[in-house]
C-alpha cells in the first residue's frame, strides 16, 4: 500500500510538471497523428547542428512517406506550381494520385531505391514530365500542357491529346561531385564568353570538352548557331547586354535542372504535392490543402546535402581470370569504338571543387539564391561521410562518372521510337514543343550495372539493348560496335557490369566480388 501511494504521488508530481511546462498539451496533440516528419528544422538550424545530424534529417525527408496530415497533395495546383485551370475540380480523392501525370509517389525513396535509398528505379518507378492533369481512364487533359490544335473535316477546331514523357528514375549516388563539375564547367564557359569582343569567335572548352563555337557579331550581339550540347535556354539572348547564360544543367534526362536543390524543389511539389517556403513563400498555401511552410529552407538544405554526400559508385571486378581478361579487353574496346568520346571515363575537379556548397551560385529564381542565407559547405572527400569517397591528388579529384555533360541526339530521326513525344524544354504549345525531344544528357555510367533498366525511358532490360539503340550522333560508335567480334562485344558488357553502386560502407572504390580491395588500372 505504501509503495502504491509513493508511486501515485510521483505520478502526480510529474503530471503537474508536464502541465506547468506545456508538455502535456504537446503530447496530447501528437496522439493519433499520422505524419512522416513530426519535426522540421527551423531556418538557421542547419548551422547549429553537426553535419551527421543534418544528413540524417535530410535522409528522413528523402525517405519520408508524405501524408495528407502534413501537406501531401496539391488539390489546386499543377506540378509547375501554377493554379488549375478549373479550381472547381480539385485534385482531391479519387484524383489525388495519378500514375500518368502526378502526384504519383509517396516518397523520394519510393522511386530512388536501387540498390538502396538514393539510387535509381525500376520501370514501375518511371516519372512523368510535362503532363499536368490526365484522368485515369479518359486522359482528360484539361490541365495538361497546351495542346496542339487541329481542324476536322467540317472545319471545327479540335484538340489533339498529348501524353507526358515517361522517364526512368536515375540514381543520385555521387551527385555532389556531378553538381560541382557542372558549376566549374559553367564558370569556364562564362569566362571565355566574358573576354570576347564584338567580331570575336571562340571555342567553348572546359575540362577537355568542346561545346562548339561561340561568336559575337560586329554589333555586339551573340551568335550561338555553332554551340553544341547545351539547352536552347542556356543559349538564348537578344542583344549585346544579354549574353547567353551557358549554364550546364546536369540533372534530369534532358538536362533541364541546374542543381540538386532545384531538382528537389521541383520533385517535392510535382510528385508529392509538398511545397518549400523558398519557392512558394512563408505562410502561404498556394495549393489550397490547408498547410503552410511544408518544407523550410533548412529542410531543403538538409535533403540537398544528403543527396550531395551520397557515396560515389565504384567497380566490382571478380577474381575469375577469364572475367578479368574480358573486363580488360572490354574496357579497351569501349575506348576504341569511340564510346568514351561522350562517356568520358573521368573528369578533373580542381580548385577545391570537392567542397560542395549551398546554394548553387547558378540557381534559377524560386530556389535559394546566394545572399539569401549563409553558405553551407561540405567537404565531399571527408572520411566522415558514407564510403567510398574520392581522393584528392596534387590538387585534383578525378571523377569517374563516364559523361561529358552534353546533350546529344542519338536517335535515327522523327520515327525513332526512342524519341519523346514532347519537348519539355521548348515553349509550351510551340512547334518545337510538339516536335518532340531527341536530345538527352550523356548518361553517367558509374553505378549503371546495378541500377537497371536502361536508356532514358527505361524500356531496355539489358545494357546491350541500350548500346544497340544508339544512332544519330552516336552512329559511328554504333557501327564500330557492330564491327567487333562477338567476344569483344561480350567483353564490353563485362566491363560495364563492373560499374556499380558499392555496398554501404565499402572502403575502396575497386573491389572484388567479396568486397576486398582489387588492384586495377583505376584502383584507389
Amino acid at each position: 500500500m505504501l509503495m502504491k501511494k509513493k508511486t501515485s504521488m510521483i505520478s502526480t508530481i510529474i503530471l503537474i510538471w508536464f502541465i506547468s511546462t506545456g508538455i502535456t498539451l504537446s503530447i496530447a496533440s501528437e496522439i493519433g497523428k499520422e505524419v512522416s516528419v513530426p519535426k522540421h528544422l527551423n531556418d538557421g538550424d542547419e548551422f547549429q547542428i553537426d553535419t551527421h545530424t543534418l544528413i540524417e534529417h535530410g535522409q528522413k525527408l528523402f525517405d519520408a512517406n508524405w501524408t495528407a496530415q502534413e501537406g501531401a497533395g496539391r488539390p489546386l495546383t499543377k506540378g509547375t506550381g501554377a493554379p488549375l485551370v478549373d479550381p472547381s475540380s480539385p485534385l482531391d480523392f479519387p484524383h489525388n494520385f495519378n500514375r500518368v501525370s502526378a502526384p504519383e509517389a509517396n516518397s523520394c525513396a519510393g522511386c530512388h531505391i536501387k540498390p538502396r535509398s538514393g539510387g535509381g528505379g525500376d520501370f514501375v518507378a518511371n516519372v512523368f514530365v510535362t503532363g499536368q492533369r490526365f484522368d485515369f481512364a479518359t486522359f482528360d487533359n484539361n490541365d495538361s500542357v497546351p495542346t496542339r490544335g487541329a481542324v476536322d473535316e467540317e472545319g471545327k477546331f479540335v484538340q489533339l491529346q498529348t501524353i507526358a514523357n515517361s522517364r526512368n528514375t536515375l540514381g543520385m549516388f555521387g551527385s555532389g561531385y556531378i553538381e560541382m563539375l557542372s558549376r566549374q564547367i559553367t564558370t569556364d564557359l562564362r569566362n571565355i564568353r566574358d573576354t570576347m569582343m564584338p567580331g570575336d569567335a571562340a571555342e567553348l572548352v572546359s575540362k577537355g570538352i568542346s561545346f562548339g563555337i561561340l561568336a559575337r557579331n560586329d554589333d555586339g550581339s551573340w551568335n550561338t548557331s555553332e554551340v553544341t550540347g547545351l539547352l536552347d535556354s542556356s543559349l538564348s539572348s537578344s542583344d549585346a547586354d544579354n549574353p547567353p547564360s551557358l549554364i550546364i544543367k546536369p540533372f534530369h534526362q534532358a538536362g533541364g535542372v541546374t542543381s540538386l536543390r532545384e531538382f528537389t524543389n521541383n520533385a517535392y511539389n510535382h510528385h508529392h504535392g509538398i511545397q518549400s517556403t523558398e519557392r512558394f513563400g512563408v505562410g502561404t498555401d498556394p495549393d489550397g490543402d490547408g498547410f503552410t511552410n511544408e518544407l523550410t529552407v533548412a529542410d531543403m538544405t538538409a535533403v540537398s546535402i544528403f543527396q550531395a554526400q551520397l557515396a560515389v559508385p565504384g567497380r566490382v571486378i571478380p577474381n575469375d581470370p577469364h572475367i578479368e581478361e574480358a573486363v580488360a579487353i572490354g574496357e579497351d574496346a569501349f575506348r576504341k569504338t569511340g564510346c568514351s568520346g561522350c562517356h568520358i571515363p573521368e573528369l578533373p575537379l580542381d580548385e577545391e571543387g570537392w567542397v560542395y556548397t549551398e546554394p548553387n551560385p547558378y540557381n534559377p529564381s524560386g530556389n535559394l539564391q546566394p545572399g539569401d542565407a549563409p553558405v553551407y559547405s561540405l567537404d565531399l572527400n571527408s572520411k566522415k561521410l558514407d564510403k567510398p569517397r574520392l581522393k584528392e591528388k596534387d590538387g585534383v579529384v578525378m571523377v569517374p562518372a563516364f559523361t561529358d555533360f552534353k546533350l546529344h541526339d542519338i536517335t535515327s530521326g522523327p520515327d525513332d521510337p526512342n524519341r519523346e513525344p514532347i519537348n519539355q524544354n521548348a515553349p509550351g504549345g510551340s512547334e518545337a514543343f510538339f516536335a518532340g525531344n531527341a536530345h538527352f544528357l550523356t548518361r553517367k555510367l558509374w553505378g549503371t550495372a546495378n541500377e537497371p533498366p536502361y536508356f532514358h525511358h527505361g524500356k531496355y532490360t539489358t545494357m546491350r539493348q541500350a548500346i544497340e539503340a544508339h544512332r544519330g550522333e552516336a552512329m559511328e560508335s554504333y557501327q564500330n560496335w557492330t564491327a567487333l567480334s562477338d567476344y569483344e562485344r561480350d567483353s564490353i558488357i563485362e566491363f560495364l557490369k563492373t560499374l556499380q553502386v558499392l555496398p554501404e560502407g565499402t572502403k575502396h572504390l575497386v573491389v572484388d566480388e567479396t568486397g576486398n580491395k582489387k588492384k586495377w588500372e583505376y584502383s584507389d
